[in-house]
């Protein structure tokens, strides 16, 4: 019994510590995987004794397991109402958010086209019964999409056949293997498919596709989080996310 109870204790006072002393914790939105995947290895070739660890998915997965205790230093978003909530969660410090990346939403298809889909108008064909999305109540590309959607008046055309993915790269793996006849993209994410998808067309959000990010509220946070932040917003940094296909803010 004395053991178990030890055993509780320090489970408990070891809640949002670090997993290991020099190690920064990094949480961001699917979208950026390669991208901060590189930041994260030049980062520490310039930091040495630093590990930095990465962790992507929906915006609001990542979030919510940030809420519900999941280690992290650095929460970036791929839309600022996943920021929002992340600051009404008091799970960020609003001081530190900054917005750091564009992008663009993309209509893309298999590299074949079997469909021979060449703008919106053509999901209107009866042959297209299957076109896949980030689901709008948790993936930002999805909250994009539809909004881009309801504005070019394509919106009921693609409910009626949607096919909702968890993030975006899952919707992007749907497209490249074939298994929909279109998908809603961000362009960064078509591009490292560009010999699996086709870009048809760019589709006009009404909402900007912004990127922001923010330091992570928790005690024990790393020290060098606030110092990867400026990294990120470094000549350095910006020039890895222009390398893969990131616009400026």
């Amino acid at each position: 019994m004395k053991i178990r109870v030890l055993v509780a204790a320090c489970a408990l006072s070891c809640v949002g510590m670090p997993v290991m002393a020099g190690e920064l914790l990094v949480s961001a939105a699917a979208s950026l995987t390669n991208a901060f995947k590189e930041l994260a290895t030049q980062y520490e070739a310039a930091h040495p004794g630093t590990k930095v660890l990465t962790s992507f998915g929906s915006s609001d997965v990542v979030l919510r397991q940030i809420v519900e205790g999941a280690p992290a230093d650095i929460f970036a978003s791929a839309d600022q109402k996943a920021m929002d909530k992340a600051v009404d969660a008091k799970a960020v410090e609003p001081a530190t958010r900054v917005d750091f990346a564009r992008n663009e939403v993309v209509l893309v298809v298999p590299a074949d086209n079997p469909r021979g889909i060449k703008s919106l108008d053509d999901l209107k064909k009866d042959e297209v019964t299957r076109i896949a999305l980030g689901n709008p109540a948790s993936v930002p590309v999805g909250r994009y999409t539809q909004a881009a959607l309801e504005k070019a008046g394509a919106w009921e055309t693609v409910k009626a056949h949607e096919i909702l993915g968890q993030d975006v790269r899952q919707v992007l793996s749907y497209v490249e293997r074939g298994e929909v006849d279109a998908g809603f993209v961000y362009a960064t994410d078509a591009a490292i498919m560009k010999d699996k998808v086709k870009v048809v067309q760019a589709i006009e959000s009404p909402v900007p596709v912004s990127y922001p990010v923010a330091l992570v509220r928790r005690a024990g946070r790393a020290p060098e989080a606030a110092d990867f932040l400026a990294f990120l917003r470094s000549a350095e940094g910006r020039a890895v996310l222009a390398r893969h296909g990131f616009a400026e803010p």
